[in-house]
């Protein structure tokens, strides 16, 4: 697979992602990633991070690739209806529950006009399997259920994650053959 210069956006959630997190591992693995950063990262306000998200996608040149967890699935998938022409793919891995943030009213209840494919696990503390199963059927996405994974982080044992890098990496083949 050739390597294109459009960018990947790596979008974490909560507290940002630390120097060990799966996203970090992406970021330094991948080429011509850009991390998007939030005004405050204790502070999770949907449409203030969905605002930087659009920011960082109007910033790049070409259409981008996604690379969103937790919170930042909601902040992307936000700013995705919004810059939905200049997204190619979203990667969203582990979202968070939109009721537990009490964003469920400002999240679009739609599919997304472009591919993406959720990534959950059976035993996330910050969002029950059904109810990520049920967004990733809102949104039309895709939908893989790794097993007993916790919220896919460093807490639950994913600093390096080759197995999440297969899944970008298949996200993004499937959409280059389509768009080809």
């Amino acid at each position: 697979m050739g390597e294109s210069m459009e960018t990947i956006l790596i979008v974490p959630g909560l507290r940002n992602s630390g120097p060990s997190h799966w996203q970090t591992w992406f970021e330094n693995t991948l080429t011509n990633t850009r991390r998007v950063e939030q005004a405050d990262w204790e502070r999770p306000y949907l449409s203030e991070w969905a605002a930087r998200v659009c920011e960082a996608i109007d910033a790049q040149r070409e259409p981008v690739w996604i690379v969103a967890h937790s919170f930042g699935c909601l902040a992307a998938v936000s700013a995705g209806f919004v810059c939905a022409s200049r997204v190619r793919a979203a990667l969203l891995v582990a979202p968070a529950d939109p009721d537990r943030f009490e964003v469920t009213a400002a999240l679009a209840a739609e599919q997304l006009s472009f591919p993406s494919l959720v990534v959950a696990s059976n035993n996330d503390p910050w969002v029950r399997r059904s109810v990520a199963e049920y967004w990733a059927g809102v949104w039309g996405s895709s939908y893989r259920n790794i097993g007993d994974a916790g919220h896919i982080n460093i807490d639950s044992g994913y600093g390096p994650w080759p197995e999440g890098l297969g899944f970008f990496q298949g996200l993004r083949q499937e959409v280059l053959a389509f768009q080809g």
